[in-house]
């Protein structure tokens, strides 16, 4: 816009500065600086500056080669009147112009129109993005956020789309290109193809594009789409009006007795019963507390399954928090009667400053569980376990989401505009991610295995310990007894246990004295 307001100065100023400069009779530093017009002071006439307001759409709208070839005639018309100063500055309007016309990248053929949408969506909301294709380049793009107020599927939602955007006025018509590439094909593609049609009076090719440069066209346009979701919610996250509204719509729908001032959701994680985990995510005053949140492995018997393994981590988790509640009453309770008031202050005061905040010591309003009926229950059940009668527990089905409520055959359907059902949904998928990051941590160390575990006497520490020294396993195993015993923590026994070990000499092993399992040290016999 900078560079084009130098080719065509059209006013570009608010409605105050105008009046302010038409008042005083002097032109903005834009006029001065020759960047506008100043219709403001009469420098143009109305009907000139029009001009200059149209050619400037006309550029805009790719008519780009006419006026740089326009321009370069009158340059070169200044020049043949040996005018070269209007020469110089109409030469450096061209440059201005091919640049901001280069920056526009041709990214398909040159006789390609086209208009290219994609979505990025979750059970709530759908972000739209298109891209208007004209003469091959980029020459708009739009963007919105949609609520999806009905269960619809994707090729639905790309149907009602196209109806939204080309079913309005007339001027919608008129830009209908030749080509509309979708990410996946409308439900009635027949009847939306022959729809469009008949508004531009021609055929349009309604489809999806497999390769070439429309498809990765198309992913860029996906990618847009997806950052334009992200940003939607960390606004609407961080909006207090509508964290307030959450937590009250929340409350009212839940019909709970306390504000919800900390909620805490958990979630369970696993590839078919194995590495099971479970994350704990905590949200105050409806945002995230991170410092806040945990991480549980489930083994044993409690990983049999999700309600086995969300019955166990809630257990653990109130548990702590019976055990840290205990510990802090009978760290500040007051001395004896004995005592003067002021030693009793002063030592509530004393235990209170000293000791940190327990890790569970603060129970939560509400625990909200990836799941439905089965996982509720199962929660519901390990609080009542241990007497836990203050914290309620709810459900959030990923299906429908629709939220269940312990001891209950019918879940409560919130609607879907409901600020509160999006609050529910954020926390949940934020235990989510939080559990399968755990998960993929865990089951990765579960699936390295070093050649140097099967040594008899090296431990982990010494273990890291070799690898630091010699950079590799190679290294290790190309070592001598005395370049290994250099390292950290090894000992002239394990050197050669280790040595022994990878030259697979069964007779040195037997000839080797025993050897401590935990210190690598020599057990006398």
């Amino acid at each position: 816009m900078d560079t084009l307001l130098r080719v065509f100065p059209v006013r570009s100023c608010s409605a105050g500065v105008l009046k302010r400069a038409q008042a005083s009779g002097r032109p903005c530093l834009l006029g001065y600086i020759d960047k506008c017009s100043a219709p403001c002071v009469g420098r143009v006439t109305p009907e000139e500056h029009r001009a200059l307001a149209e050619d400037f759409c006309a550029f805009m709208g790719g008519e780009a080669k006419r006026f740089i070839t326009k321009l370069e005639k009158e340059m070169a018309e200044a020049v043949g009147t040996l005018d070269y100063e209007r020469a110089a500055r109409l030469r450096d309007d061209i440059s201005a112009l091919r640049k901001v016309f280069e920056r526009n990248a041709v990214v398909l053929a040159d006789d390609t129109d086209a208009d290219v949408f994609a979505l990025h969506e979750d059970e709530l909301e759908a972000a739209v993005q298109v891209f208007h294709v004209r003469g091959g380049r980029i020459r708009g793009q739009r963007g919105w956020v949609v609520e999806k107020v009905e269960d619809a599927t994707t090729p639905d939602l790309v149907e009602h789309l196209l109806q939204q955007v080309y079913g309005g006025d007339g001027d919608s018509h008129g830009r209908l290109p030749r080509e509309v590439l979708v990410p996946v094909e409308p439900s009635n593609a027949a009847e939306l193809t022959e729809w469009l049609g008949g508004l531009r009076g021609a055929k349009v090719d309604v489809r999806v594009p497999q390769r070439g440069d429309k498809a990765a066209l198309m992913s860029t346009v996906r990618e847009n789409a997806e950052h334009a979701l992200k940003l939607h919610k960390t606004r609407r996250a961080g909006d207090l009006t509508a964290r307030s509204q959450a937590l009250q719509e929340l409350q009212e729908a839940l019909d709970l007795p306390v504000a919800l001032l900390r909620i805490e959701c958990f979630d369970v994680s696993h590839v078919q019963g194995t590495n099971v985990v479970a994350s704990m995510v905590v949200v105050e005053d409806g945002l995230p507390k991170k410092s806040d949140y945990r991480k549980f492995s489930v083994t044993g018997a409690a990983a049999a399954d999700d309600t086995a393994a969300m019955h166990d981590v809630l257990t653990r988790r109130f548990r702590h928090y019976l055990q840290d509640k205990s510990a802090q009453t009978e760290a500040s309770a007051l001395p004896g009667h004995q005592a003067p008031l002021e030693a009793a202050a002063a030592a509530v005061l004393d235990t209170i400053t000293a000791a940190p905040r327990a890790k569970f010591a603060y129970p939560p309003n509400l625990v909200v569980v990836d799941g439905g009926k089965p996982q509720v229950n199962a929660a519901a059940r390990a609080l009542a376990d241990l007497g836990i009668e203050d914290v309620y527990v709810v459900g959030l089905a990923k299906r429908l989401e629709e939220v269940w409520l312990p001891g209950s055959d019918f879940p409560v359907i919130l609607p879907r505009t409901s600020q509160g059902l999006y609050l529910l949904q954020r926390i949940r998928d934020e235990a989510h991610r939080f559990a399968i990051t755990f998960h993929r941590q865990k089951r990765g160390k579960a699936m390295t295995v070093s050649a140097l575990d099967g040594v008899p006497g090296l431990g982990e520490s010494k273990r890291k310990a070799l690898l630091t020294h010699f950079g590799s396993v190679k290294g290790v195993k190309a070592a001598t007894a005395a370049e290994l015993a250099a390292a950290k923590g090894i000992g002239p026994s394990l050197a050669n246990a280790i040595v022994a070990y990878f030259s697979g000499d069964d007779t040195a092993s037997d000839a080797l004295p025993a050897v401590n399992m935990a210190t690598g040290e020599i057990i006398e016999t």
